[in-house]
């Protein structure tokens, strides 16, 4: 029997990697992120425990980046989602709005995600992230972004400040609220995108000019 060739290689590490993502985001929206273990997390992918360790170098940074694959993949979603051909400004609401789905469908999952973040690892580089990072600049320059270096940060600070405010324990922000004041920020109409029932909040959301 001949040898594997490299691609078919990368190929088997790319599905063992993509199993242990979707398996880390599936346990830890079930159990919790302390009652998942590492061992758990194989034992749902099906991979050698010693497979885990090989890719990511903790629990942590394992579900930074099961989470950002998650976010890119709803990200994608929101915006290749018919009708298609939407502009720029279409484009952003969209991104606005599954980012905040994702905090309002996923609630355990995306505060042990931003709690992680703000631990002692920090912000997890990972291809994933940069995955997303580049949906999420691509959004920008769409939306007509003069400076997408500079903007990018300031819309990735934005979307997880709202996504803090949507799930703080004891005072969350109504995420109808936040989705208007970043729609105001970015001269979107509350018509785009995937606007909730009922209407903006409060006064009568002005329209961009």
């Amino acid at each position: 029997m001949s040898p594997r060739s490299a691609s078919v290689n990368e190929e088997l590490r790319r599905r063992s990697r993509e199993r242990l993502l979707r398996s880390t985001v599936e346990l830890v929206a079930e159990r919790g992120y302390e009652a998942t273990t590492l061992g758990d997390i194989a034992d749902r992918a099906g991979a050698a425990r010693g497979l885990v360790s090989y890719y990511f170098p903790g629990k942590r940074q394992l579900l930074q980046s099961a989470v950002h694959r998650l976010m890119h993949l709803t990200l994608y979603a929101a915006l290749e989602r018919e009708p298609g051909g939407a502009d720029g400004r279409e484009r952003l609401a969209r991104a606005i709005d599954a980012i905040l789905g994702l905090a309002r469908d996923e609630p355990l999952l995306m505060r042990t995600h931003m709690a992680g973040i703000l631990t002692a690892e920090g912000f997890v580089q990972c291809p994933e992230q940069q995955r997303l990072a580049e949906l999420l600049r691509d959004t920008l320059a769409r939306y007509g972004s003069r400076d997408v270096d500079a903007d990018y940060p300031l819309l990735r600070a934005l979307l997880m400040g709202a996504v803090v405010a949507v799930l703080l324990p004891g005072a969350p922000m109504p995420a109808a609220r936040l989705r208007a004041e970043l729609f105001q920020r970015y001269g979107l109409d509350w018509e785009l995108g995937v606007p909730p029932d009922g209407g903006p909040p409060g006064e009568t959301f002005p329209s961009h000019l």
